[in-house]
């Protein structure tokens, strides 16, 4: 059995790709848990040069992993290839872990006491469709580091990329069942992640609601989790801030991606002093956004991902919606929504609910307080921005807001050498940085009597 693959651009059909079945799916976790039994024992040196060679291919193959991501996903050329950069640079940065993964003596009377990390085994990594490949190797790149094996399913819609890394992996040289790519219906493959007694931690991005069922299908067999999920960021703007920047840069917050980001800054909350000047400023930047073929190198934006889901987003804009102004789009083939600005009441679902897509919100507050009030209003605290000139109140600020990740002056949330997640229902655990790579292990406590 087979599904299309549709560009979204276009709405052709890219290619076939077979659905992997319940069967094939337990013959590749058995395959990786056989692999894990002589993965976990390369020498790390090893382990770290099989996964520097796979990043040097990841970086030779560059380009046509941007151009297989603007056909199967719709993202811009410009951002296909920083996220084929990435699974490089993630790669390479975990390439390390290997020998750097310490244990702990301890001092105890009566003998040594010393600590091991050991890898879990196999690990189930679910890839949602916004982000294909950087948030794979999110995933596989520390467990393949900690001496874990994986398997990978893509989203149904969007597979193409994680496939092509799965056939590097191995001309990279590692071994048959270590990194294993399964495409196919989450229901089928992800499904048995979660029930699988082999696979013995799942990584999942994706909505809230999907992650609520993964974590209470793997309490079952207390099966690890790692979840990143939904987001309703904010951007606040408080009246001491450089305004200009902060206007030209709010729409790169939330339309990046066409606004298909879980950490898109789709709340924009504003001092009420300078409300009007910094809406005076936003229309142009909106309106600026170059909407059209992804794999034009002047496209800033491209299409949503499916045409369900540019119904979904349309939705949140009927025609007596309280729109400021909006960008524009193209007609024609493709999924296509404009860059669009709001101005609802605080209680209104655009204001509460993840759109994830090309619309954004502004609302008003008075003081710092009420900024604080506002932005952790919100059941999700996964990331957002503060612009301001104060230093004492970024710190202030940033310590009350309730999210994960947080830049002052800046709409940047993923460094791969730093942690990322969130909290609340946006999440738990956390990927990238250093702190990724314990998730992936059982500390072992070891007691010798001398």
């Amino acid at each position: 059995m087979t599904f299309d693959v549709i560009n979204p651009a276009t709405e052709k059909v890219v290619r076939s790709v077979p659905h992997t079945s319940l069967e094939e799916t337990d013959a590749a976790i058995v395959r990786a848990q056989k692999a894990f039994e002589s993965w976990r024992n390369v020498a790390p040196g090893d382990r770290g040069r099989l996964l520097r060679r796979f990043a040097e291919l990841v970086d030779a193959h560059n380009e046509e992993l941007a151009q297989l991501e603007v056909e199967n996903s719709g993202h811009t050329i410009g951002n296909a290839r920083w996220e084929a950069g990435n699974v490089r640079d993630v790669l390479q940065y975990y390439s390390a872990a290997p020998e750097r993964l310490f244990g702990k003596q301890i001092p105890v009377p009566g003998g040594l006491n010393v600590t091991f990390h050991e890898p879990l085994g196999v690990v189930g990594v679910i890839v949602p469709w916004n982000f294909p490949m950087p948030i794979a190797g999110w995933g596989f790149a520390p467990a393949l580091a900690a001496g874990n094996t994986v398997v990978l399913k893509p989203a149904e819609v969007t597979p193409l990329t994680a496939i092509r890394l799965g056939e590097l992996a191995l001309e990279a040289g590692l071994p048959e069942g270590v990194f294993q790519v399964l495409p196919g219906k989450g229901s089928v493959v992800g499904h048995r992640f979660v029930t699988h007694p082999l696979v013995r931690k799942v990584v999942f991005t994706g909505s809230t609601e999907v992650g609520k069922q993964i974590m209470a299908g793997c309490a079952d067999q207390v099966k690890r989790v790692t979840l990143e999920l939904g987001g309703k960021s904010a951007n606040v703007v408080f009246a001491d801030s450089d305004l200009e920047k902060a206007a030209a840069t709010a729409p790169y917050g939330v339309f990046d991606n066409a606004g298909q980001d879980c950490c898109a800054r789709s709340r924009i909350l504003v001092q009420a002093s300078v409300y009007d000047r910094f809406m005076e400023l936003l229309e142009p930047a909106v309106k600026g956004v170059k909407v059209g073929e992804p794999g034009d190198e002047a496209t800033e934006m491209g299409p949503l991902i499916t045409a369900a889901h540019l119904g979904k987003v349309a939705s949140y804009v009927p025609d007596d919606a309280p729109v400021a102004f909006r960008g524009s789009a193209p007609d024609g083939p493709g999924f296509w929504f404009p860059p669009t600005v709001l101005t609802p009441e605080p209680g209104d679902r655009t204001v509460t609910e993840e759109i994830f897509g090309p619309v954004v919100v502004v609302l008003p507050f008075t003081d710092e307080a009420d900024a604080i009030r506002i932005a952790n209003d919100s059941e999700y605290g996964l990331s957002g921005s503060i612009w301001t000139n104060d230093v004492g109140r970024a710190i202030r600020v940033s310590r009350a807001i309730e999210a994960g990740n947080l830049s002052v002056n800046s709409h940047s949330s993923v460094r791969y050498w730093t942690p990322f997640g969130g909290v609340k229902q946006s999440g738990l655990g956390r990927e990238l940085g250093p702190d990724a790579l314990d998730s992936f292990t059982d500390v072992k406590n070891v007691f010798i009597a001398t």
